[in-house]
């Protein structure tokens, strides 16, 4: 299901892994259309597969009954995305760093540092259930 909101779209989706294609092919070509780059359309792709598969498995726990929300907009100079499951939620902080040496052959926190790695804003909910992530399209400080 997609709604028009005052600031984008809101598409409501059910937990199931393939549903990740859907909002893909809805998203990726509106980046298109503003002129993205390639390189930004990479990374919002990342960043979107990362975040729902995250939301899927953890939040939501492959539970086809639980919905995640995604809500987005894309401005010629930026793009927006929030994701929430129905999930406890969890504390980022508390994820440990998959970069460090004795967490790299764990698989935790992988998909976060990558979301962070290609997104120029990711907050969390207080709940720890939600993200909200902003990509610009001049981005001034490259990594």
């Amino acid at each position: 299901m997609v709604s028009k909101t005052p600031a984008g779209r809101s598409i409501v989706i059910t937990s199931v892994p393939s549903a990740i294609e859907g909002i893909c092919q809805r998203i990726l070509p509106e980046l298109k259309a503003h002129n993205y780059s390639e390189e930004d359309v990479f990374a919002v792709h990342l960043a979107l597969q990362e975040a729902f598969l995250n939301a899927l498995t953890h939040g939501n726990r492959m539970d086809a009954k639980k919905a995640i929300k995604i809500d987005y907009s894309v401005a010629p100079d930026k793009i927006e995305v929030s994701m929430t499951d129905e999930g406890d939620g969890f504390d980022p902080q508390s994820v440990p760093d998959p970069r460090c040496s004795e967490n790299l052959f764990k698989t935790e926190g992988r998909g976060l540092l990558l979301i962070r790695s290609y997104m120029d804003v990711v907050k969390f909910n207080g709940r720890g259930n939600g993200v909200h992530m902003i990509r610009y399209k001049e981005r001034r400080n490259r990594r």
